[in-house]
């Protein structure tokens, strides 16, 4: 059977949710992201920003440097995971096999439907543009390599400060021919570096992959040399996975200011360690290893892990762990341009108690730990605060 896979990606997300609120906003020059003063980020930004250079992952102060009128709207994560899980439900509706990728992009497969996939596409495109008001671009192959792509491709054929709402299909037999004339980076696995070794070899299309002998690939790259022609030949065979298994959760900020303050240092730790708990838990996760991460001034950044002897769930644990390898791997004194914790190795959250553990001490913590998740739950993270979160100058 000839597999129909879609590749979905909602166009510049963020910005379109925003300008729903604010109608003002299309057509002008703007971008979802942090304050320039406290080291923020271009998230999104419009189609009309874009023709100044500007891309998600730009610092913001750049962005203003190169669009100097570029207006700036705040992050507001809860509204686009209400308007993603939105656009979510109407792809479950049309297939039991949705594999999302993100909060603005998945695959579907629809090989059982017997519609012709270019004209699903289409119903859908139009249904989350007339339903949900958001612009959005999809790929049509025989599989997700060559899906992707083809939305890549139509996406930057767009012109104009328009969102491109483009449909681009590739149809079965003509993968490879597709994919040709691309640059050999667009394919899935071709870092930099590879790029850089191919080009040496005056590799440089995805043509020219597909031509050369695979015997010499898996020379220059081992294992991987397989994958990468195999790819350039438009072959994939992977299945749409439904659920992604989670391999790690992780919270992180940035400050405004390099910090030296090892007590604030570890407030911000213990507050991190909280929000990384609170979604293992929401998630129904526990993990063994415990990992740190540490940005100097310079940008260099330090990692650091440790490994639990059970998985753990618990706020306290979590932090507990990262205040033991913050005080071994943080020089007391060197500023800190970002912070982050992270939870991973996950299994089941019940784990044995220890000989010397307290069932009932370990039940009343639990009873605590849930009865804080529900408040916060029903009433926003600031409903309940630790003490150790108060400055030294406040009551």
């Amino acid at each position: 059977m000839v597999r129909k896979i879609l590749h979905l990606d909602l166009d510049a997300f963020f910005c379109a949710v925003e300008e729903l609120d604010n109608p003002a906003l299309r057509g002008v020059p703007f971008a979802v992201g942090g304050r320039p003063d406290q080291r923020g980020v271009v998230a999104s930004c419009s189609y009309a920003a874009r023709r100044y250079g500007i891309r998600s992952a730009m610092s913001t102060v750049t962005a203003l440097r190169l669009c100097p009128d570029l207006i700036l709207v705040p992050h507001r994560r809860g509204v686009y995971s209400q308007m993603s899980r939105q656009v979510m439900a109407r792809l479950n509706d049309l297939s039991p096999l949705v594999e999302q990728l993100s909060i603005d992009e998945a695959f579907v497969d629809i090989s059982f439907l017997p519609d012709d996939p270019a004209e699903v596409a289409r119903r859908l495109q139009s249904e989350i543009n007339e339903t949900l008001g958001l612009p959005c671009s999809f790929g049509v192959a025989t599989n997700k390599l060559v899906a992707k792509i083809a939305n890549n491709v139509g996406k930057s054929r767009a012109r104009g400060d328009a969102p491109p709402n483009a449909i681009t299909v590739v149809p079965p037999g003509e993968e490879a021919a597709f994919l040709s004339t691309l640059p050999v980076s667009e394919l899935w696995g071709v870092g930099p570096k590879t790029a850089e070794t191919l080009a040496r070899y005056g590799v440089r299309t995805i043509g020219d992959v597909a031509t050369w002998p695979e015997a010499e690939l898996v020379r220059l790259f081992g294992k991987h040399g397989q994958s990468i022609v195999r790819h350039a030949r438009g072959i994939d065979d992977r299945p749409v996975e439904p659920e992604r298994e989670t391999k790690s959760i992780s919270k992180e900020i940035t400050f405004s200011r390099d910090v030296t303050d090892g007590v604030l240092l570890e407030r911000t730790l213990r507050q991190l360690a909280d929000g990384v708990g609170r979604q293992a838990r929401k998630s129904k996760l526990s993990g063994t290893t415990v990992k740190l991460k540490l940005r100097w001034f310079d940008f260099t950044t330090l990692t650091r892990q440790i490994t639990l002897d059970h998985p753990v769930d618990e706020d306290d644990a979590i932090f507990e762990a990262a205040r033991e390898l913050f005080r071994r791997f943080w020089p007391v004194g060197k500023p800190v341009r970002l912070i982050g914790v992270g939870l991973s190795g996950f299994a089941q959250p019940h784990r044995q108690l220890g000989l010397w553990e307290d069932l009932a001490e370990e039940s009343e913590k639990r009873r605590l730990q849930t009865t804080l998740d529900d408040l916060r739950e029903r009433f926003g993270d600031d409903a309940i605060r630790r003490g150790s979160d108060l400055s030294s100058d406040e009551p």
